[in-house]
């Protein structure tokens, strides 16, 4: 559901010139929503483009986080393991296609790379919203976590500061600690990052209903909520059902952010099966069968992070 660039005489007329390098083409991409919760260059809305003229009648393709009203778009560009040289260049290619969420785990290991990228892209700070992560499940007992959990979002400001990024749209904890001491310890560290304005909002990973609850029940301590909850979820995965995991969720009040959308995580991966039946039903549409599986997410009530080093995949 995305669009190339086109040297169209709209776009020539919109931009004032038939020829825009790759900065100037990036900061161009400020206006336009397509159906996969990207933003297109407004120019690009003129063009007699499917994607585009069908996207009033799509799913809505930027949701508001639950309790804080801050816009989400539900399609986010996940960094994986590469150095910060491969994450500056694929960053650079998502914000050229449109994407304006980005999660850029310590797990990967490459958040100066996206942090220089951000810099270098020239798009305003605000247009785009940023989620790093934090891991400190081993750690045993409230101290211990508050300690861990301290010096990893330390760690990620210091290492997004490479590219000026002085605060963040939210912060994740990747993992929930060993029982409920632990994780309130975590979360105690959290809202201290969100007390000092470094953060929007704090989101969890990996975490269950009753792990959650650790969180939300029976703790007067609490004083900022979890927003997100990253979870592996797919068509080919979604233990209990679809519907029971956004729902155990949501009346939380977090939405359900699918990790390894498209069948990487232990027991969801895609066989032939699966991707043909996807690809059976986006065949009757024009897409591919990870635009599908995709969907499925969205129209099940969920928001995605996904990854690509395919510019072509990325528009998908």
């Amino acid at each position: 559901a995305g669009l190339a660039p086109s040297h169209s005489s709209n776009c020539r007329n919109a931009l004032g010139k038939e020829n825009m390098n790759r900065r100037e083409l990036l900061q161009s991409a400020i206006a336009t929503t397509t159906t996969s919760g990207l933003l297109l260059p407004s120019c690009w809305a003129s063009l007699p483009s499917p994607a585009v003229s069908a996207a009033s009648q799509a799913v809505r393709p930027i949701t508001n986080l639950p309790g804080s009203g801050i816009p989400f778009p539900l399609a986010s560009f996940g960094l994986q393991i590469y150095d910060d040289n491969a994450a500056y260049k694929l960053t650079l290619t998502a914000l050229e296609v449109g994407y304006r969420n980005f999660f850029a785990s310590v797990l990967a290991g490459n958040q100066k790379g996206f942090a220089k990228a951000v810099k270098d892209s020239g798009i305003p700070r605000e247009d785009l919203f940023i989620c790093g992560s934090v891991v400190s499940n081993r750690a045993s007992g409230f101290d211990n976590a508050y300690k861990a959990t301290t010096k990893g979002w330390k760690a990620n400001m210091a290492a997004f500061a490479t590219g000026d990024i002085d605060y963040l749209d939210q912060i994740m904890l990747d993992y929930p600690g060993p029982d409920c001491q632990s994780i309130r310890g975590q979360w105690a560290a959290f809202e201290e990052m969100y007390d000092q304005k470094l953060t929007k909002t704090l989101s969890v990973s990996n975490f269950s209903p009753a792990q959650l609850d650790c969180l939300l029940v029976d703790n007067p301590s609490l004083h900022v909520k979890p927003v997100v909850n990253q979870l592996p979820f797919s068509v080919a995965y979604h233990p209990g059902g679809a519907a029971s995991i956004v729902e155990e969720n949501a009346k939380r009040g977090v939405l359900v952010q699918a990790w390894a959308p498209l069948g990487g995580s232990l027991g969801g991966r895609f066989d032939s099966s699966m991707k043909g039946k996807c690809a059976q039903i986006g065949k009757k549409y024009g897409k591919s069968y990870a635009q599908v599986a995709l969907r499925w997410i969205v129209q099940s009530g969920a928001s995605f992070s996904t990854q690509s080093k395919n510019k072509d995949h990325f528009k998908e």
